[in-house]
């Protein structure tokens, strides 16, 4: 299948890009992290997606407001770069759209973080795509190169600890190597079933 990536860059979709060798894969980003990677401004994405025509579309764009640096720049990544290119897939014909958020998202959530990540999955929920994957992470564990983030590396050299005494019933909030979501990711391309499926850290390691 054809397959477009944005977010190639980050910590997710690195280790996911390698997963998708049986498939032909173009990753876009403003950046690029591969000779072979598309280049192009975040407002000319839709552009490529229509000029490539993909099967699927993946999406694990993300940032923080402190790294953003507001939280309209946050949004204009979290919430509305990621709109656009589900817009574009939609149209283009994909037939399904995976995509990154996090655990908590809902946008009725009076954190304007997790109410962001809501807002977005319920924009591309409406599109109508065939199926629509949706992971949400807790505490992504991996080594993030050149991105310091010392609260984060605090929680994640706790979390063994922090998951232990998080009861099963709430293993959604503990945290998760970011290879199992890569490897979940990757096991969900192209998956036969339509509709929505929504994928916490129990659905992402079984």
């Amino acid at each position: 299948m054809k397959i477009t990536l944005f977010g190639a860059s980050g910590l997710v979709g690195g280790l996911l890009v390698p997963r998708l060798s049986g498939h032909e894969v173009i990753c876009v980003g403003r950046h690029a992290t591969a000779p072979d990677h598309h280049v192009a401004p975040v407002a000319d994405w839709p552009a490529v997606v229509a000029d490539i025509k993909p099967d699927i579309v993946i999406s694990t764009l993300g940032t923080t407001i402190r790294k953003a640096g507001s939280r309209a720049a946050f949004a204009a990544i979290d919430h509305e770069a990621v709109l656009a290119v589900a817009v574009a897939a939609k149209a283009a014909g994909a037939r399904q759209f995976l995509m990154v958020s996090s655990v908590g998202a809902n946008a009725r959530a009076s954190n304007f973080y997790l109410a962001t990540k809501g807002r977005v999955e319920d924009d591309v929920i409406a599109l109508g795509f065939d199926r629509v994957d949706i992971f949400r992470p807790g505490l992504l564990v991996a080594v993030r190169a050149g991105d310091p983030r010392f609260v984060e590396q605090l929680m994640m050299a706790l979390s063994p600890v922090t998951n232990l005494l998080t009861p099963a019933a709430f293993d959604r909030y503990r945290a998760i190597a970011a290879r199992d979501v890569a490897d979940a990711m990757a096991g969900a391309v192209g998956a036969a079933s339509a509709g929505v499926h929504i994928h916490h850290n129990r659905e992402m390691l079984a």
